[in-house]
């Protein structure tokens, strides 16, 4: 079975793009544009791992992040954004997520952040 990623991602190329190479990677991705649109499809359920921006129009990722871990919900969360100083790395990892990748990243090395935490 695969694995279900759920990506939460403003931008419409980068998240289709992220989208498309997860599926040829085996997984079965989603694309959401908003934590708002994401809230639904999580709570759905199956969702087995969430890549997930901080600059999201309405809730930002964080707070997203925040409401998913007071939910009791340890999906595996890695934050995929452009914000880089060291305060939002932090802020990141202590509002639940696992795992922290800014923008511009490679492929290759969010490929392998994934399967890590996996």
């Amino acid at each position: 079975m695969k694995k279900r990623i759920l990506i939460v991602e403003d931008d419409i190329p980068l998240g289709d793009a992220l989208r498309m190479n997860l599926d040829l990677e085996g997984f079965e991705a989603v694309h959401c544009r908003s934590a708002e649109e994401a809230e639904s499809v999580w709570e759905e359920g199956g969702v087995d791992f969430l890549l997930l921006d901080v600059g999201l129009p309405g809730e930002d990722g964080f707070a997203f992040c925040r409401r998913i871990r007071a939910s009791g919900d340890r999906v595996p969360i890695l934050f995929l954004t452009a914000r880089d100083a060291d305060e939002d790395r932090i802020r990141g990892l202590e509002e639940g997520g696992d795992d922290y990748l800014t923008k511009p990243f490679h492929l290759g090395e969010l490929l392998a952040r994934i399967k890590g935490i996996f």
